[in-house]
């Protein structure tokens, strides 16, 4: 099979970019030889091209690992939700603050906005299935959309939906009936030809669905509509602002990512950080600063000052000086004198 990606426009959702996970290692994996592997796939995701019968699946497929494997996909997130279901052997898995190893019959469950991996670092040996659906949302405070295909009633996919948006359990133990299922979904994918088996696939993801409705019922769960708040969404937000600290962030940027209002997003950085939103991107890169200036001496300090988005060198001196009492420079002196008396105490 050639495994194809086709280039897209990246999805946009209030002025914020998003871009689908390409899956890159998974396809040097299967180029390698190391695993068999098979897809039905839109966007950038590997796999032969899904037609408009199933507008809103962006992947579903699987991979059959039966040796040694030597890659991993690393954190990332889906712009939809994703279902993994272990058929066979183990599997490594981490999802925001859990990390497990998966065994047969373990599904589970990853919002749009929540980061995962697959392998610590290396993924196991093992037959894996996923299902990505893209709901149109990118944060927890968002409503969910469902494709117009999914023909669960409204009370069920009412119920489905406020199970899996309120509450944190995300793997599941399983049962002969979700197995079974699976494997109907490896039939389908593999005998696909074009879109010849789009009904199939159809009704294979609404028994999915179906099947992990029963599921949660018996589950006991406690729902809580604080996962479903806007101020988590300002939370996901800033946790992922330090890997991008260097983008020329203004107030109203910063409330589009988050995907709430500016006066809302404001209120609840306030809440979380105690400090506006300015002032916390500042502090945030005043400590990437430090890092850089001791980790990177060869770096100048103009170099440190663009590298964590200071707009020149001068204000970057300024406002470190402000706050440390001393320049980049100095610090950077400083920090290095002391971290030789440390190494050497007899001096």
């Amino acid at each position: 099979m050639k495994v194809n990606i086709q280039e897209i426009e990246p999805y946009e959702a209030d002025g914020v970019v998003y871009h689908a996970d390409t899956c890159l290692p998974l396809i040097d994996a299967y180029h390698r030889k190391k695993i068999k592997f098979k897809a039905l796939a839109r966007h950038t995701y590997p796999g032969d091209r899904l037609d408009d019968n199933t507008l809103g699946l962006n992947s579903i497929g699987y991979w059959d690992a039966n040796e040694p494997q030597d890659w991993g996909l690393d954190w990332h997130r889906n712009e939809g939700i994703e279902f993994h279901f272990l058929e066979s052997g183990t599997m490594p898995y981490s999802q925001e603050n859990k990390e497990v190893v998966l065994t047969p019959n373990h599904l589970t469950i990853t919002r749009p906005w929540e980061a995962h991996k697959v392998g610590n670092p290396n993924i196991g040996m093992g037959k894996f299935y996923w299902v990505i659906l893209d709901l149109g949302v990118r944060r927890p405070h968002q409503d969910w959309v469902w494709p117009s295909w999914i023909t669960l009633t409204k009370d069920d996919l009412g119920q489905l939906t406020t199970f899996l948006r309120q509450n944190e359990q995300s793997i599941l133990k399983t049962d002969q009936r979700m197995r079974d299922c699976f494997k109907r979904i490896q039939v389908a994918v593999n005998s696909d030809d074009k879109g010849s088996n789009a009904s199939r696939i159809r009704l294979l993801v609404n028994y999915v669905l179906i099947l992990i409705l029963d599921l949660l019922k018996t589950q006991n769960i406690e729902l809580n509509e604080s996962l479903i708040d806007s101020s988590r969404s300002v939370q996901y937000f800033l946790k992922e602002l330090d890997k991008n600290l260097s983008e020329d962030w203004t107030i109203e940027r910063m409330s589009k990512s988050a995907g709430v209002g500016l006066t809302r997003f404001t209120h609840h950085c306030k809440q979380l950080t105690n400090l506006t939103p300015m002032r916390y991107l500042t502090m945030r890169r005043l400590e990437m600063s430090k890092k850089i200036l001791l980790e990177h001496e060869n770096l100048t300090v103009s170099d440190v000052a663009y590298s964590c988005g200071f707009t020149t060198s001068q204000y970057f001196s300024t406002v470190f000086k402000k706050h440390e009492k001393c320049s980049p420079n100095e610090y950077r002196k400083l920090n290095t004198i002391e971290k030789s008396l440390t190494a050497y105490p007899e001096i």
